[in-house]
């Protein structure tokens, strides 16, 4: 195997990643918050979620445009200064309607990160792209830990919840100043990118379990704190500080699998996950105890963390030489998977209560297994190493 080499920009979209997965998980945590102070349901809570979402899904169908248009170097920096003065209009918000359309600013302009980071970290390191992603989510998932303790810590102090996104909001001013001459390589040559325009079949395969696993994903960051209060009766403050429980073991668990990519196929990999994530979540969701439900939480995390990245590299192994249309797509599944399931959860929750609710990550975990099986009994498309 060659040996993967990380040089300035490898380290600069590790940063970009970390940053713009700070924002993302830390709506989870705010929330139990401001449903307090604004007065909201279940429902209304969650149209924070749907309106990062709805930004997400946005670039994940025109953003490629954008990028080609002004260039991978300018767009990370619009997305990254763009997202911080979305999370300064949310922390300024006193009306759900203000909160709401902060949120989609933030998941708009912020989510060129997204659809820009993995494929060009695909292009950087070509055969060693699900190092490079394991690696990269090893760092955003670092970061995402921090958000939730950084909303406990920060609720505490005068400025409350809301200095844990004002923060945060400065880092692309350190970013910029530390690597503003990395650059991102070039995406793939025009002629190459009109070949590839239409997407094969495998990598929409892929594409749809990819939904599935953001989905879980964020079903368990979104509404974990408030099922540890309600549903395990812990107090608001500890069940959001809890939550960087799964947040932590999915750091584990991509630390081992950027670890495990390089010497196992994978899909393989794709799959013990899936079964260590659905051991963790059925203790988490059946028991009454509150210590159990907390080692749940935390083996869910450890399986669910390697989903993502490694299922990404599969797809954009998948799609060729258009790397940047890919990418966008990408961004679309975890802006679809973000803007339904929460939702879907949320609406659940208000109607049957939370527990019963939390049903759907099950049959999302049993989607991922099933779509990453059938493709094991077919002839390989380019296995990531």
């Amino acid at each position: 195997m060659t040996t993967f080499t990380r040089d300035r920009f490898t380290w600069l979209a590790y940063l970009f990643l970390a940053f713009y997965g700070y924002f993302l998980n830390v709506l989870g945590p705010i929330t139990p918050y401001l449903k307090a102070e604004l007065g909201l349901s279940y429902t209304v809570s969650s149209l924070h979620f749907t309106a990062f979402a709805t930004g997400i899904l946005a670039v994940g169908l025109v953003g490629h445009v954008l990028i080609r248009r002004v260039g991978r170097a300018a767009a990370l920096w619009i997305g990254a200064f763009g997202m911080s003065l979305g999370a300064l209009l949310l922390l300024a918000g006193r009306s759900p309607v203000v909160t709401i359309a902060a949120a989609f600013c933030t998941g708009l302009v912020g989510s060129l990160i997204l659809a820009i980071v993995p494929a060009a970290l695909a292009d950087r390191h070509g055969e060693g792209r699900a190092i490079a992603l394991s690696e990269a989510n090893v760092i955003a998932s670092i970061a995402c830990a921090l958000a939730p303790l950084m909303v406990g810590w920060a609720a505490g102090l005068p400025g409350g919840w809301r200095l844990a996104l004002a923060l945060a909001a400065g880092a692309p001013i350190l970013m910029y100043l530390g690597f503003r001459r990395a650059t991102p390589p070039p995406a793939a040559a025009a002629a190459a990118q009109r070949a590839a325009r239409a997407l094969p079949r495998g990598y929409w395969v892929y594409w749809a379990a990819l939904m599935l696993a953001v989905s879980i994903e964020f079903c368990m960051i979104f509404w974990s704190a408030d099922y540890l209060e309600t549903g395990l009766g812990l107090r608001r403050v500890d069940a959001v500080q809890a939550v960087s429980l799964f947040l932590v073991g999915m750091i584990v668990g991509r630390l081992a699998g950027s670890r495990l990519v390089q010497r196992y196929p994978a899909r393989g990999l794709v799959l013990a996950s899936t079964l260590v994530a659905a051991a963790g979540f059925l203790l988490f969701w059946t028991t009454g105890d509150a210590a159990l439900g907390l080692l749940g939480l935390t083996i869910a995390g450890l399986g669910v963390a390697s989903l993502y990245p490694l299922i990404l590299a599969l797809a954009l192994g998948a799609a060729g030489a258009d790397t940047v249309q890919a990418g966008a797509r990408a961004t679309l599944a975890s802006g679809t998977a973000i803007l339904a399931l929460p939702l879907v959860l949320g609406r659940l929750a208000d109607l049957a209560g939370i527990r019963p609710a939390y049903g759907v990550v099950a049959v999302l975990l049993a989607g991922v297994f099933g779509i990453i099986a059938a493709t094991a009994a077919r002839r390989p498309v380019q296995q990531p190493t």
